[in-house]
């Protein structure tokens, strides 16, 4: 029931059943990625979609796919034996707000202390 209600009334978890019907209408499937996102293309209109696997994270897809989603290229990854280059780099969760997230030396959450300022530069004084 909570899984149900949560694909009517949020978008972060994924679909709602407002895309899946316009999905289903329009849509037709054209591939899907190492994560389990699902790719489609508008059977009318020139637009292309994705449902995410779990939470709706854009970040999370890969670089291929990103080049069709975003109109780079018109072949499909998926039936084009795509292999990433190598300065793509795969891909990693934005932590930020969580335990994981990057925490410089100086963070009110870190411990330590700032780093003193070193080279060239000589902080400006009113005088």
């Amino acid at each position: 029931m909570k899984s149900f209600l949560t694909e009517i009334f949020s978008w972060w978890s994924g679909n709602t059943w407002g895309t899946r019907l316009w999905i289903r209408r329009f849509g037709t499937y054209v591939g899907s990625d190492e994560f389990g996102n699902r790719y489609y293309q508008d059977r009318k209109a020139d637009r292309r979609y994705v449902t995410y696997a779990g939470l709706a994270d854009a970040s999370a897809i890969p670089p291929g796919w990103y080049g069709w989603m975003h109109y780079r290229t018109d072949v499909v990854p998926s039936k084009s034996n795509y292999v990433p280059r190598a300065w793509e780099k795969p891909h990693h969760p934005n932590l930020t707000g969580t335990a994981a997230a990057y925490r410089p030396d100086g963070s009110l959450l870190n411990k330590g202390e700032r780093p003193r300022v070193t080279g060239d530069y000589d902080a400006w004084s009113p005088e």
